[in-house]
Order: structure tokens, then C-alpha cells, then sequence
């Protein structure tokens, strides 16, 4: 057998996409309670596409923590505790409270901090046209640069897996905030904290990070 004829058929990226987006987007608007079965042939019927990019599309939102494999069972949307959630949270913060312990004061801040701007500035942006997954994505991104500051590799994979558990509780908090108050709010926020962490001041850069107040709208009732 040809190494050619060994290596399996590419899936079309856009099929495998369009199928991740519809689902993540049903789980995050709440369409897909957590628990539910999330299945593969009513997903090929509705999207018109055969069962493996729906497959993969699957896998992969598995390992982005939104849908959890069970054996024999198929998928389900991903359910937390709210003990969970409120762990993961208390983690996430130590390890970026660390991060900026470590990294600050540090003379080359700008340069370290422009991929935190770069996010902030998607955020800001998906949030004027109302691009919930854009802002999520770039939500995500941003605390992601935040940490990175330190320039630890491996405080960066650790903060990655906490991120990946996290990131639909950090999706509905953020769809949360926008729902009691306005769009705008969660931007506020993260510029204030950006713009204490540009001070260089471990202080000012820390309690800003302890009074982010991102767990305010949590609606740990859906978990």
C-alpha cells in the first residue's frame, strides 16, 4: 500500500466548521440545555452534510469543553456544578493573579501587552455588531495574552486547560452581563483591567484583577 493510499481523506474544513458554529451557537444562546443529547443524524439532516465532518465537528467541541462523549450514549451539552464552576473560577484567578506577580514590573510591558490590546479590540468590536461567538473567542483570547505576560510556558498550558473547562461559563457570564445591563459593560470592564495592568505596578495590577467582578452576572443556575 502506497503511503498515498494509506493517509485518510481530508474532511472539507468548511463542513467541519459550519457544523462546530451551529452547535456551539445552540449551546451558548441555550437552545441546547446542559445535559442534552446532542445528536449526530438529527445534525446531518438539519445541515444537509454526511455523518463525518458532523463526527469530527463533535470531537472537537468535546475537547473545547462544550459537549462531553459518553459511551454508547453519543454526545451531551457539557454539565457543570455550580461547585465546579465556582472551583474553576477560584483557579483561573490564582493563576493569573500569579502571572502578574511574577511579571510585573517589567520594562518591555508594551510590547508584551499588545496581543491582550489586539483581543480587547475584537472584543469591543464584536460586541458593537452583536457577534456573541466573535466576542467570546476574543474574550478568551484576551485573558490567554493577560497570562502569557509572564512569559511562562507551562503556567500558559496549565491556564489553557483551566480556559478550555471554563469557557462556557465564561461565555454565559458574559452573555449574562449583556442581557442585565449592556453590551458595553463587559468591555469596560476588561479596558479598566487592561489599563491597571499597563501601569506596571504589581499593586494596582493585582487588586484591579481581584475587583474584575466577571462572576457577577454568573448564572450558575444552568449548570
Amino acid at each position: 500500500m502506497t503511503a498515498s493510499a494509506a493517509e485518510p481523506t481530508p474532511l472539507p474544513a468548511s463542513l467541519v466548521e459550519l457544523t462546530a458554529g451551529h452547535v456551539r451557537g445552540e449551546v451558548l444562546s441555550g437552545v441546547l440545555a446542559p445535559g442534552e443529547r446532542v445528536g449526530e443524524e438529527a445534525l446531518c439532516a438539519k445541515l444537509g452534510i454526511s455523518r463525518a465532518p458532523v463526527r469530527e465537528a463533535l470531537r472537537r467541541l468535546a475537547e473545547q469543553g462544550f459537549v462531553e462523549h459518553l459511551p454508547r450514549r453519543g454526545y451531551r451539552v457539557v454539565v457543570w456544578s455550580a461547585t465546579d464552576v465556582l472551583e474553576l473560577f477560584e483557579v483561573r484567578r490564582a493563576l493569573e493573579l500569579h502571572a502578574l506577580a511574577t511579571a510585573l514590573p517589567t520594562p518591555d510591558l508594551p510590547t508584551r501587552l499588545r496581543p491582550a490590546r489586539t483581543a480587547l479590540a475584537e472584543l469591543a468590536e464584536a460586541a458593537e455588531r452583536r457577534d456573541w461567538q466573535a466576542r467570546d473567542d476574543a474574550h478568551r483570547r484576551f485573558h490567554i495574552a493577560l497570562v502569557a505576560v509572564a512569559g511562562n510556558r507551562q503556567l500558559d498550558l496549565i491556564y489553557s486547560q483551566v480556559l478550555m473547562k471554563l469557557q462556557l461559563a465564561m461565555a454565559w457570564n458574559l452573555q449574562s452581563e449583556t442581557d442585565a445591563a449592556h453590551h458595553r459593560e463587559g468591555v469596560r470592564r476588561h479596558e479598566e483591567l487592561l489599563a491597571a495592568i499597563a501601569t506596571n505596578d504589581p499593586a494596582t495590577a493585582t487588586a484591579a484583577l481581584t475587583d474584575h467582578g466577571e462572576r457577577t452576572y454568573l448564572k450558575l443556575a444552568r449548570s
